[in-house]
């Protein structure tokens, strides 16, 4: 009796067999493609980072100057002429005739001074004088008869000259007592206060009844007489600007009290020298006046057009940068390489700085640099954009197809098939 026994070979084992090598080969796939997609996001991130690192700034062209400026200083309007006027007499004032705002003419009687002790003086000058005119007249005639018996010898030759001498004594006493009538009749005539040209009274420090003190501009003026048909304007120009001074230069004025309002005014000189004190030149200016439109000791604004320097330039002043170089700005030369020029500053205008050294026309000057920007350093220079951009959501839609969004996306979306 004989045992065979089938064995039937083992195909479900072989399939499986089959299946997994697939599988296997698909999974060496999938982790060979996400590596590969994660090395390649890698590098285009380091890309983007790298190009991120060169710093993006924005340039302006500098602005020529322009063939005049303004330049606009304060000033103050004085009269043209100011004349205090003050008591050549002592007395008691007897009355006065002209009030502050009263429009005057030259020699027009502003106020009269009681002087009782002057007027004795003048008295007693006179009656001095008629006393001194008497003795010279019987001199005279002394002289004169001994003059006429010194021919007949009846007197001396000395008895004679002793004689004429006191003549001629007589005479200068004559002379001194006439002086001295005169001067106090000048004192007199100052009894009487005057206008001493066509004028405004300004001032009127005294009253009738007050007591007068005689002074030579020591004491207290009585009245002020101004003359504002012109007025003159002082202006403290800066040493900067000293040397484009020029007389005959003309100025416009503006008041605050007179909004809208220009003044036409020349230039009369300077004083030729600059204070150490405020490092300025003092200019005077002289304003037609005729319509009373101006007071002096007015503040005022002068606008002075000044002839513009032709090698002069403007940028923004949060182009300057200070460092212990000095001032400097950055310039992107045309192979965006940076280079930091040494500048010297004419006019501070706030915003905006006038260069008149160190810089050139038509170079492109980096406004508002880093502060770790240095020379030789390339830039990335920005596209002129509007100054409204759009929304968050449109910045956030640009930034979704930047780069290094793109790359971090690639690479989250190859993590899972690495793990």
């Amino acid at each position: 009796m004989s045992t065979e026994v089938d064995i039937a070979s083992p195909q479900p084992l072989r399939h499986l067999k089959t299946v997994a090598a697939v599988a296997l080969l698909v999974a060496a796939g999938i982790v060979s493609g996400g590596l590969f997609s994660r090395v390649h996001a890698h590098q285009e991130l380091t890309s983007w980072t790298d190009a991120q690192a060169v710093p993006t700034v924005a340039t302006v062209l500098p602005e020529p100057s322009p063939a005049s400026q303004m330049l606009v200083l304060p000033g103050h309007l004085a009269a043209y002429i100011n004349a205090p006027i003050y008591a050549r007499v002592s007395g008691y004032l007897h009355a006065w005739y002209a009030d502050i705002g009263t429009h005057v003419k030259a020699g027009q009687l502003l106020g009269v001074i009681d002087t009782p002790d002057l007027d004795q003086q003048l008295q007693q000058a006179r009656a001095d004088l008629q006393n001194s005119i008497a003795n010279e007249k019987l001199a005279a005639t002394t002289a004169k008869r001994w003059t006429e018996m010194l021919k007949q010898d009846s007197v001396s030759q000395q008895e004679a000259d002793e004689k004429t001498s006191d003549l001629i004594a007589k005479q200068a006493t004559v002379e001194a007592n006439q002086a001295n009538v005169r001067r106090l009749e000048a004192l007199e005539s100052f009894k009487r206060l005057t206008a001493p040209f066509d004028g405004v009274v300004t001032a009127r420090k005294t009253d009738v009844g007050a007591l007068i003190d005689a002074g030579s501009g020591s004491g207290p003026e009585l009245f002020t007489v101004s003359d504002a048909s012109t007025l003159r304007v002082y202006v403290s120009v800066p040493q900067s600007d000293a040397a484009s001074i020029q007389p005959g230069m003309h100025a416009t004025l503006t008041v605050p009290e007179r909004p809208g309002m220009k003044f036409d005014a020349k230039l009369v000189d300077t004083d030729q020298s600059i204070s150490p004190a405020s490092g300025t030149m003092l200019v005077q200016l002289a304003v037609d006046n005729k319509q009373g439109l101006l007071f002096p000791g007015e503040y005022t604004e002068v606008h002075l057009a000044m002839h513009g320097d032709a090698n002069a330039l403007f940028v923004p002043a949060s182009a300057l940068i200070f460092r212990a170089q000095g001032m400097q700005v950055a310039v992107a030369g045309a192979d965006h390489k940076v280079q930091l020029r040494d500048v010297t500053i004419g006019t501070d205008l706030g915003t905006r700085v006038q260069i008149i050294a160190g810089l050139k026309a038509g170079e492109r000057v980096i406004d508002n640099p880093p502060d770790s920007l240095a020379n030789g350093d390339v830039v990335r220079l920005a596209a002129t954009a509007a100054t409204n951009a759009p929304g968050a959501a449109s910045a956030a839609n640009a930034s979704a197809n930047t780069p290094a969004t793109q790359a971090t996306q690639t690479a989250q979306t190859a993590e899972p098939a690495h793990g």
